[in-house]
C-alpha cells in the first residue's frame, strides 16, 4: 500500500498549506500534492458592491500584503471606467507600493527564510526562528525590526492605517502627500538605504554559505511569469512577461489580454488553482511567479545599486535562474530597489503636488484589469460593471496561485531526490552561520 506523508499545517505561509507525499512500497515518489486549505470568497463578495467600494474591501484578503491589492483593485476600476489619474497621484502609488514591498520583503527574509539558514535546517525548532535570531544577534534583529518600521510607518502616517490603507480611490488617491511627512521620511532615507546594504551583505553571506546546497536542492526548469514595463524591472505598471524554461520571452503582452494566455487548473485537492501558460496547457506550463520569477523575465531593474545587485546575482547562479532557493536572494535585490525607489519619490519635486484626484469621476458600464506585482508574485484584478457602476463580476488571480503549483513542481523533484535520489546522505549541509 506504500506509505503517506502528511505535513499538516505548512508553516512560515501566508496562509493555511498542507503537504502530502504518497511514496511506493519501494519508496519512490507516486504523487506529491500541495494543497491550500481555506479559501476566502472575495469575489463572490464584491458581487453587487459599488465598483468604488473594491478598493477599501480587497485590502483585507492579505495582512501582509494589502497595499498590492488596494492598488490592483483601484487600477482595475480606473480602467473600466477609463480614468487617467494625476502624475502625482501615479508617484503617490508608487511610493505605497515600494514602501509596502520594502516591509514585505525585509519580514520574510528575516522571519520566514533567516532562521533555517543562519542556524542551519536542523537546529532546534524553538531555536530557529525570528525570536532566536534576536536572542543570538540582538543588533540584527534591531535592523530588520528598523527597516520594516520606517516602511511601514510612512504607510500609516501617509495612507491612515499601517494594514488596510485605504489612501487610493478611482481616478488617483484621496489625500496628497503633506510636506512635513515627505520631509520627515527623506531624513530617513539615508538611514534605511545604510540597512538595505548592511542587509545585501548578510544575504550574501548567506547565500555563499549554502551555495552548493542552494545549486542542488529543489532545481526545477518552470515558466516564469512578472512584469516590465519596457523590459525593465517594475512593480505598479508595466506588460505581463512570461519566459520559458529555456529563457526565451514568449509573452509580453497587456494585463487587459491575460484571459488569451493564462489558464487556472483546478485540483481535486487544492482550494486555490494552478495557473499555467494556456498555448502549452497544463501540467507542461506551469508557471511560477515569485521574486526569482519576476528578476528572471526582466532585462534589467530600475535603480542602479539593484541593477549592480542583479548582475551579481547572475554572475554566480545565471540566467534563467531555476533554483528556488535563490529567492531569498531575489527578494534582498527587489529590496533595493525597493529602497532606492522610495527615496527617488520623495526627492521628486512634484511628490506633494496637490492635483492627485479627478473631480468628475461617474460610475459607468465597463470592465477593466488591474495588474501589480505583490511581494510573493504576479497580481491581477480584473471586474465588470453594470450602468450603474455595480460590479457584476471579478475575477481575482492572487500571487499564490500565480505561485503554487510552480512550487508542487519543486515539491515533486525534492520528494524525489530525497527518496530516490538519497540526497540528503550525499551533500553536506554547512555548519550554522550561528552556532546554537
Amino acid at each position: 500500500m506504500g506509505k503517506v506523508i502528511d505535513i499538516e499545517p505548512l508553516t512560515r505561509l501566508e496562509g493555511h498549506g498542507k503537504l502530502t507525499i504518497k511514496l511506493t512500497d519501494d519508496e519512490k515518489v507516486d504523487k506529491v500534492m500541495f494543497s491550500i486549505t481555506s479559501t476566502r470568497f472575495f469575489e463572490k463578495f464584491l458581487e453587487g458592491r459599488p465598483m468604488e467600494q473594491a478598493p477599501r474591501i480587497t485590502p483585507r484578503i492579505c495582512g501582509i500584503c494589502p497595499v498590492p491589492h488596494h492598488l490592483a483593485s483601484s487600477k482595475a476600476v480606473d480602467d473600466a471606467w477609463g480614468l487617467k489619474i494625476p502624475k502625482t497621484a501615479e508617484k503617490l502609488r508608487r511610493l505605497m507600493i515600494n514602501a509596502k514591498q520594502i516591509s514585505s520583503h525585509a519580514l520574510h527574509f528575516f522571519a520566514l527564510a533567516a532562521p533555517d539558514l543562519i542556524f542551519g535546517p536542523t537546529a532546534d525548532p524553538a531555536i530557529r526562528n525570528v525570536v532566536g535570531i534576536i536572542k543570538k544577534k540582538p543588533e540584527w534583529g534591531l535592523n530588520a525590526l528598523e527597516i520594516m518600521k520606517i516602511a511601514q510607518l510612512f504607510i500609516k502616517d501617509y495612507a491612515g492605517k499601517a494594514i488596510h490603507p485605504m489612501n487610493s480611490l478611482p481616478g488617483g488617491v484621496a489625500r496628497p502627500l503633506p510636506e512635513e511627512i515627505r520631509d520627515r521620511y527623506l531624513k530617513k532615507m539615508d538611514r534605511l538605504v545604510e540597512l538595505t546594504l548592511w542587509t545585501v551583505d548578510l544575504a550574501k553571506t548567506v547565500v555563499n554559505h549554502y551555495l552548493d546546497v542552494i545549486k542542488t536542492l529543489g532545481v526545477t526548469e518552470l515558466y516564469n511569469v512578472g512584469i516590465a514595463n519596457n523590459g525593465v524591472h517594475d512593480i505598479y505598471d508595466g506588460t505581463i512577461r512570461v519566459m520559458d524554461p529555456k529563457g526565451k520571452i514568449v509573452e509580453d503582452t497587456k494585463p487587459q489580454e491575460y484571459m488569451n494566455f493564462l489558464g487556472e487548473y483546478v485540483t481535486s485537492y487544492s482550494l486555490a488553482t494552478h495557473i499555467f501558460y494556456k498555448p502549452v496547457g497544463y501540467p507542461d506550463g506551469i508557471w511560477d511567479g515569485g521574486p526569482l520569477p519576476m528578476l528572471n523575465v526582466a532585462d534589467k531593474m530600475k535603480t542602479p545599486i539593484a541593477d549592480k545587485a542583479l548582475k551579481e546575482l547572475r554572475e554566480i547562479v545565471g540566467h534563467p535562474c531555476h533554483m528556488p532557493l535563490v529567492n531569498n536572494w531575489a527578494r534582498i535585490v527587489e529590496l533595493v530597489e525597493a529602497v532606492e525607489r522610495m527615496k527617488e519619490l520623495l526627492e521628486d519635486p512634484d511628490i506633494c503636488d496637490t492635483d492627485v484626484k479627478l473631480s468628475d469621476v461617474e460610475p459607468r458600464e465597463g470592465m477593466g484589469v488591474g495588474c501589480v506585482e505583490a511581494p510573493r508574485g504576479l497580481l491581477i484584478h480584473n471586474y465588470w460593471s453594470d450602468s450603474k457602476g455595480i460590479i457584476t463580476k471579478a475575477n481575482l488571480i492572487v500571487a499564490t496561485n500565480n505561485s503554487v503549483g510552480g512550487e508542487q513542481k519543486v515539491m515533486e523533484t525534492l520528494a524525489k531526490q530525497i527518496f530516490e535520489e538519497k540526497i540528503l546522505e550525499k551533500i553536506k549541509i554547512p555548519d550554522p552561520i550561528i552556532p546554537t
